[in-house]
């Protein structure tokens, strides 16, 4: 794979990823763990929440690379938003609900097991009270 800052040059031992595309790519997989890179896709919009997720298996981390981002969890009925810094490590556990919103440009890092598929996650949406309690803690840059 190219470099992206110097395509003329090949590495033999460093392979290198990356991502433009939307939503999630898996990029490098070991034994149980997995790297993925993730865009903004239309599931992040501020403004058009999609469905929330939760991993039955394994904990998720996410990374924000760039952008502005939200991340949220929902357990037990209550609703956790906090405004994501560049570079900082979230981890949400195994079992709890959760996803992003982000700007436009954002991109997150991710890392989880390897074997996190459908067949041990679930996806809903998120009812009207938990709608109301994520904006009541959203961040003013989200221009609520």
């Amino acid at each position: 794979m190219e470099e992206k800052n110097n395509k003329d040059k090949k590495y033999e031992l460093i392979k290198i990823h990356h991502w433009d595309g939307e939503g999630y790519q898996p990029c490098v997989s070991y034994g149980d763990w997995l790297v993925a890179l993730m865009n903004w896709e239309q599931g992040f919009k501020i403004t058009d929440i999609g469905p929330i997720e939760r991993h039955n298996e394994t904990d998720e981390v996410f990374v924000l690379l760039e952008g502005k981002s939200v991340l949220f969890v929902i357990y037990n009925h209550q609703v956790e938003a906090i405004d994501m810094q560049h570079g900082i490590i979230y981890n949400v556990p195994k079992s709890t609900w959760h996803n992003v919103l982000g700007t436009e440009n954002a991109k997150w890092l991710i890392v989880e097991s390897a074997n996190t598929d459908e067949s041990n996650s679930e996806y809903r949406r998120m009812t009207n009270d938990e709608i109301k309690s994520l904006f009541d803690q959203l961040p003013d840059w989200c221009n609520k």
